[in-house]
């Protein structure tokens, strides 16, 4: 199989710029299908560090300042402003449609994250079949589509036609796949050290105040890590944004990591994360987290003050090494690859007898 893997216009494949977790799912899906003998060309940056077949380069990093400033994710927010006719948007989009152009044949796969801003690259292909391939966005436009989780698959689907839910269909060609990352990034320790962590946006949505309220309460120590809202020092050690490195030693090391998030949480990396490490996590009792995180093996999910509490108090007599093992058999790139080739071959169907294939 062949497959035209197409970057966002503000970042490049390298690890480095791991925290925007849509660049390294796209990074590592080109890994992944590389790895397994499909044909990738992989289009973004002036930087690449994925194994692929060619990768084209459709924007510069002279383009990238004048339009973001510093784009390293570090130092400075993601400015990548959603409108569908930011000069970034559709430069990069003409480019791609360009290059394809030169490269396409019969039957490959567009495979995309930038929903309905990267729509323009689809709508020049009708004649390939176009996937959004990790969905756990909303301005989805693809016929084909590959969601971070049954929550957020149902979330999508519901909000079709929200008054009326009995009458909106599933799709058939639509499939559900976690999302997959590089063991070596994932430090294992069955030693933990006295804090907990919360690493990721810090802001409301993400419930940064239930993770600094309950160690509060409990009068344990609460490290920070992450870009926003600068938590006060009595309450939080604040170290800023971390590298993937620095990332494993604190997941690795921490009693447990906080994922609260407020909001239908698409997937949550970060609880993903922290479990490849064997480290317990402490979340809110919805969204993906309910398909996740076992009930009092791989942490626990919460509804109440006193629940998250508990669930502190309780972490450590948890199973490092089952969080780990189980984490390993479901997000690792070696389980998620043969989800995806399976997903596509399922797709190439379409080119037979579809659905009705013997």
């Amino acid at each position: 199989m062949r497959f035209h893997v197409v970057n966002f216009p503000n970042t490049q494949t390298t690890k480095h710029y791991q925290p925007c977790a849509y660049t390294q799912k796209i990074r590592r899906f080109a890994i992944m299908m590389t790895e397994l003998g499909h044909e990738v060309i992989l289009y973004g940056g002036e930087e690449n560090d994925a194994a692929c077949t060619e990768f084209v380069t459709i924007v510069t990093k002279v383009e990238q300042a004048e339009w973001f400033g510093n784009t390293d994710l570090y130092t400075e927010p993601n400015n990548l402003t959603w409108k569908a006719f930011a000069p970034h948007w559709t430069t990069t989009n003409e480019r791609a449609i360009t290059e394809i152009a030169k490269r396409k044949r019969d039957r490959d796969f567009i495979c995309l994250l930038g929903g309905i801003y990267q729509q323009s690259i689809a709508d020049q292909f009708p004649e390939l079949m176009t996937v959004e391939f990790g969905i756990g966005y909303s301005g989805v436009f693809a016929q084909y589509r590959v969601f971070e989780s049954y929550a957020w698959m149902h979330s999508i689907y519901g909000a079709r036609s929200p008054a009326d839910v009995m009458n909106t269909r599933g799709q058939f060609y639509d499939t559900v796949i976690p999302n997959y990352y590089e063991m070596e990034d994932f430090p294992f320790s069955d030693t933990k050290d006295d804090y907990f962590l919360f690493i990721g946006r810090v802001v409301e949505a993400k419930g940064i105040q239930i993770a600094l309220e309950t160690c509060r309460r409990l009068g344990v120590k609460l490290v920070v890590a992450g870009p926003g809202a600068t938590p006060p020092p009595e309450l939080a050690d604040y170290v800023g944004v971390v590298d993937h490195v620095r990332r494993g030693e604190l997941m690795s090391r921490a009693r447990a990591v906080f994922v609260p998030s407020l909001y239908l949480e698409p997937f949550g990396g970060v609880h993903a994360e922290a479990m490849l490490c064997g480290t317990p996590v402490i979340t809110t009792d919805w969204g993906v987290f309910t398909e996740t995180v076992q009930q009092g093996v791989h942490g626990f999910r919460c509804r109440t003050l006193r629940e998250f509490c508990d669930a502190a108090d309780a972490v450590d007599e948890l199973d490092y090494q089952r969080i780990r093992d189980d984490a390993v058999a479901r997000f690792s790139l070696d389980a998620v690859a043969p989800q995806y080739e399976a997903y596509f071959e399922r797709l190439t169907t379409l080119w037979a007898d579809g659905w009705y294939t013997a």
